[in-house]
């Protein structure tokens, strides 16, 4: 990337380098970079995202939040509603939409996903809270492998209880063990984004 960078980019990385190491904003480092080089917005957010790549920069909050609850009402949670929402869903698509084709096929695209790989996704959420543990396809193909793992020990706990492997009892407790692993999901994140402005 850095041969494709033009000079004035180059100049734009050295300005918000020294910009970003006086702990100014983004915003304001972004136009310090611009109104310094003369490099367009797009070049200097380019020389940013390089500076970031390259580790040469980091991105702190300076408000982070000091609870998991505030935690949850900011936009870093929106994986979080994403889940809940996407739980939810399927839980209606079980019991609310009927059971012929073709609306059962959304049922088993929803079902399928839901125990494929939304235990797993969970659970890898509470394991490696910090984005840069794993990249995306990590992240996905080990939810798809915890999931294999946990939903056959969930039915294997039910098969010993009074309620046994049935709809009802497995959608409850799959839904208690997502809810319950993305809870404990967001609270370790909290806690790294709380230490992590400290430490900034």
């Amino acid at each position: 990337m850095s041969s494709q960078e033009s000079p004035r980019q180059k100049r734009a990385k050295e300005v918000l380098g020294s910009a970003l190491a006086a702990e100014m904003s983004v915003k304001d480092a972004l136009t310090r970079a611009s109104q310094g080089t003369g490099a367009t917005p797009v070049e200097a957010s380019r020389a940013l995202y390089s500076l970031l790549e390259e580790k040469k920069a980091t991105l702190t909050d300076p408000s982070p939040p000091s609870s998991t609850f505030e935690y949850l009402g900011r936009s870093y949670s929106a994986w979080f509603w994403t889940a809940m929402a996407y739980l939810a869903v399927t839980v209606a698509s079980i019991y609310l939409i009927p059971q012929y084709p073709p609306f059962v096929y959304v049922r088993y695209v929803f079902g399928a996903i839901a125990i494929l790989y939304f235990p797993g996704f969970t659970l890898i959420e509470a394991l490696y809270p910090k984005k840069e543990d794993l990249d995306s396809l990590e992240r996905l193909a080990l939810s798809i492998g915890l999931s294999l793992a946990l939903v056959p020990l969930v039915g294997l706990l039910l098969n010993y209880t009074p309620w046994g492997i049935r709809l009802d009892p497995i959608v409850v407790s799959l839904s208690i063990l997502g809810v319950g692993l993305a809870l404990v999901a967001a609270v370790r994140k909290e806690s790294y984004i709380r230490l992590t402005a400290r430490a900034g």
